[in-house]
């Protein structure tokens, strides 16, 4: 006889802060889950509107604990859900975002296959969750598909992964320095440390992609931002920088050097294919002015992000120069 598997208990996470239009749909979510989290820890940051109140209207429904924190950013509030569940594995999601029915069941299967070890992430995936064309266009311009994934070297969201609380400790847990993109460095760390990732396609989590470019400009300020103050991605940025300046400076001395319009043009489309190619299947359906609406949208969505990251990423980098002897210390 093979030996019994001891089944773990499993904390389901999320910080929230202002989302009373989105967490009464991760609560129901959860409610759905065709494998019932043992806890349900949630960090409210300090929320100015409904969110707590909404929270606790699902007290009796679920194993749900709720913690206020104000002012603290998202890692200090995983950190603080993480460290206050005696819970084995931890299951991290958002509040923006609603799970499918089969979502933890699936992000539990590795740990299932994987009894002994006390060290593993279990990385799901998410997908756009549009209710309008320009969130249509938006989510295939920003969200990938599943087939552009490579599970072997895919750095899990926050929103969708699971992983050994031991794996947490292992990695120092979240960044409490960073508020964003510290999902990015925590994944980072269970790398070094040799910390073994599952990829698992099936745990899907749906995501509201942003409904204008205002907040979506913000949003991809803030990521670039974290980028700067984690020293992440600098060759991606730098490669940003030189592609626009290249731009402007052909489309500024065009007239004399026209033999570079060319490259301008194909290299346009490059950064375009992959938004389109994605974005053309959700098209079948849609009307002919939809269709014109939505793909207009795309080039309009690539611009204002690339814009954002531009603007961010200096602001971030300025800020770790500014910390970057109390940055040592803690990344020590």
């Amino acid at each position: 006889m093979g030996r019994q598997r001891i089944q773990k208990r499993v904390a389901l996470i999320a910080t929230v802060l202002n989302e009373e239009d989105s967490v009464g749909a991760l609560l129901e979510s959860i409610l759905q889950q065709t494998r019932q989290p043992d806890e349900v820890v949630l960090v409210d940051g300090g929320s100015s509107d409904t969110t707590v109140s909404i929270v606790q209207s699902y007290s009796e429904r679920l194993p749900l604990r709720l913690i206020e924190a104000p002012g603290a950013n998202i890692s200090q509030g995983r950190n603080l859900a993480i460290t206050s569940t005696d819970c084995e594995i931890i299951a991290a999601t958002d509040a923006g975002v609603r799970l499918s029915p089969t979502w933890l069941e699936s992000l539990l299967k590795p740990f299932h296959d994987h009894n002994d070890s006390p060290l593993l992430v279990a990385c799901g995936f998410f997908v756009p969750d549009a209710r309008t064309v320009f969130e249509l266009a938006m989510g295939a311009t920003v969200i990938p598909n599943v087939r552009d994934i490579d599970g072997q070297r895919f750095l899990p969201s926050s929103r969708s992964v699971a992983f050994s609380k031991e794996a947490w400790r292992v990695a120092g847990g979240y960044p409490a320095w960073l508020d964003y993109c510290e999902d990015l460095v925590f994944d980072t760390r269970l790398k070094e440390a040799g910390v073994p990732f599952v990829w698992c396609p099936e745990a899907l989590v749906y995501f509201r992609p942003r409904n204008d470019l205002k907040s979506f400009f913000k949003q991809y300020y803030r990521y670039a931002r974290g980028d700067g103050k984690a020293n992440l991605w600098t060759k991606r940025h730098l490669i940003r920088y030189l592609s626009y300046g290249y731009a402007l400076s052909t489309v500024a001395f065009g007239l004399c050097w026209k033999a570079l319009w060319p490259v301008l043009l194909l290299g346009g489309a490059v950064h375009l294919y992959r938004p389109y190619a994605r974005l053309l299947p959700y098209l079948r359906q849609a009307s002919r002015k939809e269709q014109i609406s939505a793909l207009s949208w795309v080039p309009v969505i690539r611009l204002t992000g690339d814009i954002a990251k531009m603007a961010g990423y200096p602001v971030g980098l300025i800020w770790r120069w500014k910390y970057r002897k109390t940055l040592k210390a803690q990344e020590r």
